[in-house]
């Protein structure tokens, strides 16, 4: 019974969202009511204790939902400004002779680099996509699975960040841990995009650009990692993308751009403003965020010295907000520093508002709730003095046990596809960090007694790394793709063909596991 309940509320999502198709923040709202009942009235939480560690998940959610916040004004900003449009005419310029090529830049090298700066493909690219040419079906796919490349270092690193938070670890420890993943997984997700969109002919034809890119973004992030510019990753591993895959073009003799099948409209599009200008935003992130986790005294004293730690948990540990340091910060300034050099500026950044107003709560709300029910279960079991009552009172050590009596040694095989069943259900690999990580170390420390701390990190991190490759068969990123093309229901026909190429690769990463694990 213990476990049933324990498991409950993540049914409950996962069958409001894949069957009955509610969307993330209703789904999660009635997973944390279910979550705070199950924990006051079985497992014996005081209520006062339920509510705080609730307000506790919220909290620690900052870096995730308050970026979530201001990428959306960032995006919404750019759009009223026309910086998008103009973005959209030069990528339909890139790399039209070959359309392998194409993919790669645009889903993975230019995907990455966006998603790591906070913007969202899924938002951006399936317009490009269909103005290239490509079916609906594929333009709300790729930029979906192209979002997993190293979803782990996107926002800036935030989903590692958290990571450390869980497990008391460094930012570069952690980067070590998760960047051993990355060449073979980038790699097959650079082959899954050539399945989306030619199946197994296009794969074999194009395998030697795909391995070249999955293989420079996975190194690329073994290199950052070395260097202490883990936080930079999906930066540095974008840009590296886009420019191994045309240093390609040029050594095989085709163009890197060709603006020749522009339209009248593109060309008027092109007309309005150069395309440094379109991504001053970015240019300006990109600058303000390598100052900022540059290892060095501006590292130091927004990220150590001053981390506006936030105590609401008695016995826990602060919960630090880094508020000069967190990505979301530098969106909202960078956004700002922008403005003035676009026509209208101040007056059209006010103008974004109301639109912003409409796009950003909900997704908020969403990435707050399953942070409030990932701090629940962690908290369950203490009474209004907190007071642990016993392991047999918190849901994640009832869940631990029994998964250590069910998998044995062989747990680190099914720890990947809980991540992805995590990612699935919260929408957000950030999220289902939130929500297992804390079990994963448990349940290892069941297992493997002394050797836990290593084993546990590598399990959590596996399953980090399936909660990334649930954006390709994740509700709500599948359905932001449709709406950005008008395709709404769509994304239903996509996720039958998705959802086995995240269990392929998540299969690869919990092998990767297990052998590392022996």
């Amino acid at each position: 019974m213990s476990v049933f309940l324990a498991l409950l509320p993540v049914v409950i999502i996962f069958i409001m969202l894949a069957f009955f198709k509610k969307p993330a923040d209703t789904s999660g709202f009635v997973g944390w009511v279910l979550i705070l009942l199950i924990a006051i009235l079985y497992f014996k939480t005081s209520a006062s204790v339920a509510i705080t560690a609730s307000l506790a998940g919220v909290v620690a959610s900052f870096p995730i939902s308050l970026m979530v916040a201001t990428s959306l004004f960032q995006i919404t900003y750019m759009e009223k400004v026309g910086a998008i449009r103009r973005l959209v005419v030069f990528l339909k310029s890139v790399s039209p002779q070959d359309k392998v090529v194409q993919i790669l830049i645009i889903n993975v090298g230019f995907g990455t680099l966006i998603t790591a700066l906070g913007a969202t493909p899924v938002s951006i690219l399936p317009p490009i996509m269909i103005a290239l040419g490509y079916t609906s079906f594929v333009s709300i796919a790729l930029p979906a699975i192209g979002y997993d490349a190293l979803c782990t270092y996107a926002l800036l690193g935030i989903p590692i960040v958290i990571f450390t938070q869980f497990t008391g670890i460094t930012i570069d420890e952690a980067g070590a841990i998760f960047s051993r993943y990355m060449p073979v997984i980038s790699t097959l997700i650079a082959f899954g995009m050539l399945y989306i969109v030619g199946r197994w002919r296009l794969m074999w034809r194009g395998a030697i650009p795909t391995i070249i890119t999955g293989l420079t973004a996975g190194f690329v992030a073994i290199f950052m990692n070395k260097i202490h510019l883990t936080l930079l990753t999906g930066v540095g591993a974008g840009i590296a993308v886009m420019l191994i895959m045309m240093l390609y073009l040029l050594v095989r003799g085709k163009k890197v751009y060709d603006p020749s099948e522009l339209t009248d409209e593109d060309i008027k599009v092109r007309e309005t403003m150069p395309l440094w200008k379109a991504v001053l935003p970015w240019i300006f992130l990109v600058i303000f965020a390598t100052i900022v986790n540059v290892p060095g005294p501006i590292f130091d004293t927004l990220f150590k010295d001053i981390p506006l730690a936030v105590s609401i948990i008695p016995i826990g540990k602060p919960i630090p907000i880094r508020l000069f340091w967190q990505a979301y910060w530098w969106v909202l300034i960078s956004t700002l520093v922008a403005s003035p050099f676009y026509k209208g500026g101040m007056r059209k950044l006010f103008g974004s508002t109301p639109r912003w107003i409409r796009r950003a709560p909900r997704p908020v709300f969403s990435a707050c709730i399953f942070f409030a029910i990932a701090y629940v279960m962690n908290w369950s079991g203490y009474n209004s003095n907190w007071h642990f009552l016993g392991q047999e009172h918190n849901i994640v050590s009832v869940l631990a046990v029994n998964s250590a009596r069910l998998f044995g040694e062989m747990y680190g095989l099914i720890a990947p596809y809980l991540g992805l069943l995590g990612g699935f259900i919260s929408g957000s690999e950030t999220s289902s960090i939130a929500m297992l990580t804390r079990f994963h170390l448990q349940t290892s420390q069941e297992l493997w007694g002394a050797g836990a701390i290593v084993a546990g990190l590598l399990i959590a991190a596996a399953s980090g790394i399936g909660g990334g490759l649930a954006s390709v068969i994740s509700p709500a990123k599948l359905q932001n793709a449709a709406a950005a093309i008008d395709r709404i229901g769509e994304e239903s026909r996509v996720i039958r063909t998705t959802l086995w190429i995240s269990l392929v690769i998540t299969l690869a990463c919990a092998i990767m596991t297990v052998i590392w694990l022996m």
